[in-house]
């Protein structure tokens, strides 16, 4: 079996409100695991994904956000999702009051959008134009 990313851990400050923007974006993406414990320094995890990815988010206690600055400092500027249809995707986000983010060039091979979550956190789905996968690897219109 060739190597794939099964999954990203983050930690938010509400755990309910990351659910809520993820399934806004992917309806279809459901809660794998749902664990609170008052005797550990996560206080809360979830998995939601699907059957073969996922995101695990924790809730360790912070009330507000660190330092980091995407694009600027070390560490994640956004997460990337691949989806059927950036219009819906969109107009799901949007209806829910969601902002956008980075604004990405027309590509013969994709199309792309960026949101933000509630905490500042941004994703981009892309939806990608043609079925081989050659053309999802060119970036010469990137």
């Amino acid at each position: 079996m060739e190597p794939y990313l099964e999954h990203v851990n983050i930690t938010v400050i509400d755990v309910d409100e990351a659910i809520r923007f993820l399934q806004t974006a992917m309806p279809d993406w459901k809660i794998r695991a749902d664990v609170s414990s008052e005797e550990s320094d996560c206080r809360r995890w979830v998995h939601l994904g699907t059957d073969t990815t996922y995101l695990a988010i924790e809730d360790r206690g912070a009330t507000q956000k660190g330092p980091h600055e995407p694009y600027v400092n070390p560490g994640v500027n956004h997460l990337g999702f691949v989806v059927k249809d950036v219009d819906a995707v969109s107009k799901r986000l949007t209806d829910a009051g969601y902002s956008e983010g980075l604004s990405s060039p027309d590509n013969p091979n994709r199309r792309r959008i960026y949101f933000f979550d509630v905490e500042g956190n941004e994703y981009e789905f892309v939806e990608y134009l043609q079925s081989d996968i050659a053309s999802h690897n060119n970036y010469s219109d990137a």
